[in-house]
């Protein structure tokens, strides 16, 4: 039928090239193939790599054998063995982080009858121990409201907890409980203003709830200088602004008052917040140790947090109709920010250095101030009680100045 007549086995010059085309198929598959697989012949201990050690064997002595240029270099082996780092410290003061439950009295309408309940839960560092009385630092908004607060520590055991101090300013509280036997290493505090973006942080707390108590998220330090505006009373406007470490360790509900730890293992922030947008990952917020570690002090030994005063109800000019600017305040057309003074606390500071209603701070001492936030800000880190301070300000369209010493006031 002509099938074996089509067959020709005369040699043909094309044959000749296509098996030289095939060949250098074949050596290029096999150069990717020995490329790919090396990696794992190396790690499978088939193929060995010449060490330091040959190196100096074939120099004769310490020094390696001169290589002639273009050579490649001697091939090493460097371990850093972070995760194991990171294991040690977390078995170090995993006993430490507790969990903070906030209980709350409810009532039945029917029954007439009230009850503590479980109002939400959060977590906690132990950070010092006096005596047979072991402490707590912990967020404010984790126990605000509470009737009665319990911790509950490592082995799951819940202990009745005292409240020592409370702050909402620095969202921080301090509670304390009696020694139990459970063995209890109280965290060291680090130094926050030595953080470095880049280097690890740990995570460590109650994401969710206690049935995930002690979960462990790493990551790092992303930044160290960020602020978060914090609107105090509700009324959508900024109060005051915290300043607070980020952290790509994931942070979620429950971790607040949980611990952020160094690779030595020393509390370098209280995770405090984080933001919980749609589309956004990875950026969690600790109060800096350094910032705390004052508050701490003066909630554990005093039970509250003593800030300058100046003795004013303050607004921001902002919130302010425009429309009021020069009728009621008589501003001049270049004054956008400041700070109106809506009432004067008799005998206060501001009082005895002759302030009034509706006068617009626009500084203290030469600090530019153009919010609430700004001024609660210069007030609490530049400041102290009793110190002489600067007012500039606006009445009735004047600039003008007075002098007079601090205040002090408990939140």
């Amino acid at each position: 039928m002509g099938y074996y007549d089509d067959f020709d086995d005369r040699p043909r010059k094309s044959q000749g090239r296509r098996g030289f085309f095939y060949a250098l198929i074949g050596a290029i598959l096999g150069a990717l193939l020995v490329l790919v697989s090396l990696p794992l012949l190396i790690q499978w201990g088939v193929v060995q790599l010449p060490s330091q050690e040959s190196n100096r064997e074939e120099g004769g002595g310490l020094n390696p054998p001169s290589r002639q240029a273009g050579s490649p270099s001697p091939v090493q082996t460097v371990n850093v063995n972070i995760t194991s780092a990171i294991a040690d410290v977390v078995g170090k003061v995993e006993n430490s982080i507790v969990g903070v439950v906030n209980l709350q009295q409810s009532g039945d309408f029917w029954t007439r009858k009230s009850d503590v309940i479980q109002q939400g839960t959060g977590s906690g560092v132990i950070f010092t121990q006096k005596g047979n009385k072991v402490y707590v630092v912990t967020n404010h908004h984790v126990i605000e409201g509470a009737a009665k607060i319990e911790v509950v520590l490592a082995d799951g055991n819940r202990v009745s907890a005292d409240l020592e101090g409370s702050d909402s300013l620095s969202d921080l509280a301090v509670l304390s409980f009696t020694k139990t036997d459970l063995p209890i290493t109280p965290v060291p505090f680090g130094n926050s203003d030595r953080l470095r973006p880049g280097e690890p942080a740990i995570a460590i707390g109650n994401p969710l709830g206690l049935d995930y108590s002690r979960t462990v998220t790493v990551g790092v330090i992303s930044s160290t200088d960020r602020s978060i505006p914090q609107d105090l009373d509700g009324d959508g406007y900024t109060d005051w602004e915290m300043d607070v470490i980020q952290t790509d360790a994931a942070i979620n509900p429950g971790n607040s008052g949980g611990a952020l730890i160094n690779i030595a293992g020393q509390l370098v922030g209280i995770n405090s917040a984080k933001i919980s947008e749609v589309g956004i990952e990875g950026m969690g917020f600790a109060i800096p140790i350094n910032e705390a570690s004052p508050i701490i002090s003066d909630l554990m030994n005093t039970g509250s947090v003593k800030r300058p005063f100046l003795g004013i109800g303050p607004k921001d000019l902002q919130e302010i109709d425009r429309s009021h600017w020069q009728s009621t305040l008589n501003l001049p057309s270049n004054v956008h920010l400041g700070v109106v003074v809506v009432d004067v606390t008799p005998g206060g500071p501001a009082d005895k250095g002759g302030m009034k209603e509706l006068d617009v701070i626009v500084k203290l001492d030469d600090q530019p101030i153009g919010s609430s936030a700004d001024l609660r800000k210069y007030l609490y880190k530049e400041k102290e009680i009793g110190q002489t301070i600067r007012v500039t300000f606006y009445r009735d369209g004047k600039l003008q100045e007075t002098s007079f010493n601090l205040g002090s006031f408990t939140p």
